[in-house]
């Protein structure tokens, strides 16, 4: 199965990591899991050891919590598939660290432009819900929103993942028309 580089969004719980993980085994692609979260706190470490029991051969796993560009530069092959979980985790790791997600993000377009093979991103969406009551969660939230426009941009392939069901949004660069003709 031929696979585009794809952005699949969706809430928290949605299905949209399971669905990357088959839509990578699925693409008959050696599978190259990158994880963006930090185990900070036991909730977090126990999370982290779920996702991991659920994966099992043939992933391979690279934890890497800011420096995307440089671990899709270095890995990225037309015979692997990356799978980046998530954008959201990373982007809260840039703005712990006071670096600028406009110019991070503009850098992982240029290298999701330039990779020689196909790349995952998972993201989640975050900008239906209610107004944050403090400013760095409204930040947080704005910059989110920002991300995920940004790169559904740019690659060929996004996907809305809701209740474990994937409503394509846009195929092979077009987006895609969900009106029915009646």
């Amino acid at each position: 199965m031929d696979i585009n580089t794809t952005l699949l969004l969706g809430g928290a719980r949605s299905g949209k990591s399971g669905f990357g993980e088959e839509l990578a085994l699925m693409s008959g692609l050696l599978p190259l899991y990158i994880a963006t979260a930090q185990a900070r706190d036991g909730e977090m470490k126990d999370r982290i050891h779920r996702h991991q029991k659920q994966r099992d051969r043939p992933w391979q796993t690279i934890e890497e919590p800011l420096k995307l560009t440089r671990i899709i530069e270095q890995e990225a092959r037309p015979e692997r598939v990356l799978l980046i979980d998530c954008l959201t985790l990373w982007l809260s790791n840039l703005l712990e660290k006071n670096m600028d997600p406009v110019k991070e993000t503009e850098e992982l377009c240029l290298t999701l432009g330039a990779s020689l093979g196909p790349v995952i991103l998972i993201s989640n969406e975050v900008g239906q819900g209610i107004v944050p009551a403090n400013p760095l969660a409204r930040r947080f939230r704005d910059e989110a929103g920002r991300l995920n426009q940004r790169i559904g941009a740019i690659v060929p392939d996004v996907s809305l993942i809701i209740a474990g069901l994937c409503l394509p949004l846009k195929r092979n660069g077009k987006t895609v028309d969900h009106h029915l003709e009646r």
